[in-house]
């Protein structure tokens, strides 16, 4: 089971998955195009409901073309 932090932090990865995506002019179905993962997982991930392989981390990344370091750099941000 998810501890409760464990959630939240999930939770912060979707919405900065989420605002990448969008940034970038993809839709739900687009990103799913790019990196080969069901669109319905990616809104998953997006709504912190799941934690994802390092692989789907990597694939992600390279969909939205940025390092995997810009992709789990949301709680830099977040404190910054």
């Amino acid at each position: 089971m998810i501890s409760k932090k464990d959630q939240h932090t999930l939770q912060k990865f979707g919405r900065h998955l989420r605002s990448l995506r969008e940034k970038k002019g993809l839709s739900l179905r687009g990103l799913s195009a790019v990196c080969n993962i069901d669109n319905s997982k990616i809104s998953k991930i997006e709504a912190g409901k799941i934690n994802i392989t390092l692989i789907t981390l990597l694939c992600l990344a390279k969909a939205l073309e940025i390092t995997t370091m810009e992709l789990i750099g949301f709680e830099k941000e977040a404190s910054a």
